[in-house]
């Protein structure tokens, strides 16, 4: 299975030593392989870097392991603010963590921007004697509107991908994954070693058996994001003709929209909260952008039906209506 899956790896990756078998984890889903990575580096005190806006939990994820989450703006375009992860970086600094395509804004990170952040780390590192790993979660890598996912860890070499078959395969709940460590990482070995036994201590023991023998005979296939490309582009209709400000996502298969402003109820005019409970009144759910890091703004997530992505178009026009 290790084996199977490094060749992929290598593949997405492109990197000059070859991934192999050595340099892999399987792991219970990203959630999983990216427990057991900040269980391996993290001692109590510690702090992972993240930019806002970001996948909500990876705040307990940092808590169940004695460290702290230390947010950091991104650029107005959600891009990495390499300045603002620079100023961030400490002495206690065990990793910075990136998603791309992100959750839930939907960009991809540039291969310059990533070029970057990996010149910050390194600099970093020959100030404090500490280098930080770059953790790159990447569930959605498969998932992109004809832009290259460029590679986190072709970009710096202390760098771990830690990847979920849940979207790739449209497999949610199945709970598999796995942990790819830089094979020019160095103590490669005692970080694989580590994050093996963090899973085992965590209670997932190892990712499940079935699915490890059914993954392998589908590590060559992914979904066609071509029926998600035709979701964003119906979606993007709704929310234009609604009057709702939203970029259009480059990856995965949520749109992040700005809080519009109010123009009868009362209140913030960037209460997100209030905008999400004035949807659910219209039969529309969305996660408000607080959750994220990032008050004043709304995710919705378009992995839905067509039909019911057309059909929420009056629904969405009645609710800016009376809001």
């Amino acid at each position: 299975m290790r084996e199977i899956l490094a060749r992929k790896a290598s593949r997405e990756h492109g990197l000059p030593l070859p991934i192999d078998a050595s340099c892999m984890v399987m792991s219970a889903g990203a959630a999983g392989g990216l427990n057991a990575v900040f269980k391996a580096i993290c001692d109590p005190g510690d702090e992972i870097v993240v930019s806002r806006p970001y996948f909500p939990e990876y705040r307990p994820y940092a808590s169940n392991h004695g460290a702290k989450l230390v947010e950091v703006d991104s650029l107005p375009s959600f891009d990495l603010d390499v300045g603002a992860i620079l100023a961030a970086l400490s002495p206690r600094t065990a990793a910075v963590l990136v998603n791309s395509p992100n959750n839930p804004t939907g960009k991809i990170y540039s291969a310059d921007s990533l070029s970057e952040l990996a010149g910050a780390m390194r600099k970093h590192t020959a100030k404090t004697s500490r280098a930080p790993y770059l953790v790159s979660d990447e569930p959605y890598r498969e998932i992109s509107y004809g832009a290259k996912v460029p590679s986190a860890l072709a970009a710096y070499e202390e760098s771990i991908a830690v990847y979920s078959f849940s979207k790739s395969l449209s497999l949610p709940g199945e709970r598999i994954g796995y942990v790819a460590v830089n094979p020019a990482a160095r103590d490669k070995g005692e970080l694989v070693n580590a994050v093996s036994y963090a899973t085992r201590v965590l209670g997932f023991v190892n990712a499940p058996a079935l699915m490890q023998r059914a993954v392998a005979e589908l590590a060559g296939e992914a979904i066609d994001p071509n029926a998600y490309a035709s979701r964003r582009a119906a979606f993007m209709a709704v929310l234009r003709e609604a009057g709702i400000e939203c970029s259009e996502p480059a990856g995965a298969f949520y749109a992040f929209c700005r809080v519009p402003p109010r123009k009868l109820s009362r209140g913030s005019p960037s209460d997100d909260a209030a905008f999400a409970d004035h949807l659910k009144r219209h039969l529309i759910l969305g996660a408000p952008g607080s959750g994220f890091g990032a008050p004043g703004w709304m995710r919705f997530a378009f992995c839905v039906d067509e039909k019911v992505i057309h059909s929420a178009g009056a629904a969405f026009k009645k609710a800016m209506e009376t809001w």
